[in-house]
């Protein structure tokens, strides 16, 4: 049923009530710092390793996975998990070798570093390339499958939907990130409790259908009645294999999808770069941590759903235009959830989706006010001004992702799997210039360009190149299978890989011959004593990267 009863929402606002007065809170406390656009923006010097920590996950878990990846568990299992798991490690490589470099060059924001490494025009093109990325992809899918999740479950108006999660998250957002990080810690408590209720729960519902007890029972019976969603690595007969391609999952493509979300991503570096480097990598690690946690709250609900399914349940809800759409299994699992829990799971969705938009919009003023407005249109900008113009730009942006957001559509394209797939356009690129602008004093600016053009212009090729000729020749390579068409097709993860090799080839022979015309490009400072890790640090990545790999071994 589409409603929530009053104790549902007394819940709710319970939670409303302690994240609007703790932010508050904050503010008031702090408020004297504000006028620096560096303590607004990066909450400089005032963030703890476990506010970091839980402001990475708060940002980084929204509607995409709540109800994207659960979508992607009832669709294809347990191998989703592996974007999660993979950024368990992922986390740990930004930390030991991406974070020291940008806090030992005092980089704060994305364009700042591609100005520092290469010139102003790599970094003012790619500073109004991710304003409008963030603006009109990132923020206005975050609001859509929101709004259409709190929809889905509350019975509220689409619409009204959307404006409720836009000005909550403007409220925490005008606070800047001292607010936002510290709100966060309260909003990954509610959305890990909320999540793994609703995970206890499913489990239960398993259970019970078959006469048993206990969600532990439950478990075993969904591995019991579907062995092949438990399986980590597909191999190409599975009709799943072109959105994970077999062991491009440990040694391919994802790693590119990872590092560059992870590494290279204003929205989320942010967090890291105005604290100190063992207090960073702290906070790194707890996220670490918490990634490890995240499939038990997002990936089995969507299991227990597809079993349930199968066995009678939910059949009219789970139908769109005629056919199963996936993206329905945690809305309505939600709606079976009894009185009181299920106003604890709303809460933590609300939460996701308001912490991830506040964390997306605070991003986009960051880099329009320092990167856009200070270098473009007023270069002796206050510190006052900055601070002001980044509260105009995060009410425009909110405003923008309003209008947009109602004809966005992306549900019926496929949640998660849409979303990682066409944001791969440009991520190859991207990670190929930045990667190789760390760690290689020789690479230019004009080599930046191409990876960050070219790259772009490879991955639509490689997209759609099916469409142009016969790819079977490239099967018993490996490098193309065959869809429900009858067409060879070369897995997105794949693709990215292949954009990947050629832009890092390219950016070493554009750097090489101008390299000997003379052309000497800017080096960061980088020396090996930065990438040395405290015992605590260590011990702490050892057990997470050995926890990943057992989880591999028990699932492959």
């Amino acid at each position: 049923m589409k409603t929530l009863h009053t104790t549902d929402y007394f819940v709710f606002l319970f939670y409303f009530l302690i994240v609007a007065l703790y932010g508050y809170w904050v503010y008031q406390r702090k408020k004297s710092l504000t006028a620096d656009s560096k303590d607004y923006f990066l909450a400089e010097g005032s963030l703890t390793w476990w506010a970091i920590g839980a402001s990475l996950i708060a940002s980084n878990i929204s509607a995409e996975q709540f109800i994207g990846m659960s979508g992607s568990g009832f669709k294809m299992g347990l191998a989703i998990a592996a974007y999660e798991w993979m950024a368990a490690i992922t986390l740990i490589i930004v930390g030991i070798f991406f974070i020291p470099v940008y806090l030992k060059n005092k980089i704060y924001t994305m364009p700042q570093f591609l100005n520092q490494r290469y010139n102003s025009t790599v970094s003012i093109v790619m500073a109004v390339f991710w304003l409008l990325l963030y603006v009109v992809v990132n923020l206005t899918s975050i609001l859509y499958l929101g709004a259409l999740a709190v929809s889905s479950i509350s019975g509220i108006n689409f619409t009204v939907c959307i404006f409720a999660l836009a000005i909550f998250a403007i409220i925490i957002t005008l606070g800047g990130m001292k607010v936002i990080g510290f709100t966060d810690v309260i909003q990954v408590f509610f959305l890990i409790l909320g999540g793994l209720a609703t995970t206890y729960i499913a489990l239960n519902l398993v259970a019970d259908h078959f006469g048993v007890q206990g969600a532990l029972n439950g478990l075993g019976l969904m591995y019991e009645k579907a062995p092949d969603h438990f399986e980590m690595i597909f191999g190409k007969d599975n009709e799943n294999y072109l959105d994970l391609p077999g062991l491009s999952v440990l040694i391919g493509g994802l790693w590119i999808v990872n590092l560059n979300y992870w590494g290279c991503n204003q929205y989320i570096t942010q967090r890291a770069l105005g604290a100190d480097l063992k207090t960073a990598r702290g906070g790194l690690l707890f996220a670490a941590g918490l990634k490890l946690l995240m499939p038990v709250i997002v990936v089995l609900p969507g299991i227990a759903a597809y079993i349930l399914y199968k066995e009678g349940y939910f059949q009219e809800e789970m139908i769109q235009d005629g056919s199963v759409n996936p993206d329905h299994a945690y809305p309505v699992l939600l709606n079976l959830l009894p009185t009181g829990l299920k106003g604890l799971s709303f809460a933590a969705l609300t939460a996701a989706v308001v912490a991830s938009l506040a964390g997306k919009a605070n991003s986009i003023a960051t880099i329009f006010s320092l990167d856009v407005y200070k270098k473009i249109f007023n270069t002796e900008a206050s510190e006052k001004k900055l601070v002001n113009v980044g509260k105009t730009t995060i009410i425009v942006s909110m405003l923008l992702a309003i209008v947009i957001s109602p004809y966005l559509g992306i549900d019926k394209k496929g949640g998660f799997q849409y979303i990682q797939e066409y944001t791969g356009f440009v991520s190859p690129g991207i990670f190929a210039m930045f990667i190789l602008g760390f760690f290689w004093k020789k690479a230019t600016s004009s080599a930046a360009m191409f990876a960050t053009v070219g790259g772009f212009i490879l991955s639509v090729i490689f997209k759609f190149l099916p469409n142009i000729m016969d790819l079977s020749f490239l099967a018993p390579l490996g490098f193309a299978v065959e869809n429900a068409e009858g067409i060879y097709e070369i897995p997105f993860l794949d693709r990215m890989a292949f954009v990947f090799v050629i832009c890092i080839a390219a950016m070493f022979f554009i750097s090489i011959a101008e390299n000997k015309r003379g052309v000497k490009p800017k080096g960061l400072e980088v020396d090996t004593t930065m990438f040395k890790v405290h015992t605590g640090f260590a011990v702490g990545s050892l057990l997470i990267v050995g926890v990943v790999a057992a989880l591999y071994l028990l699932f492959w």
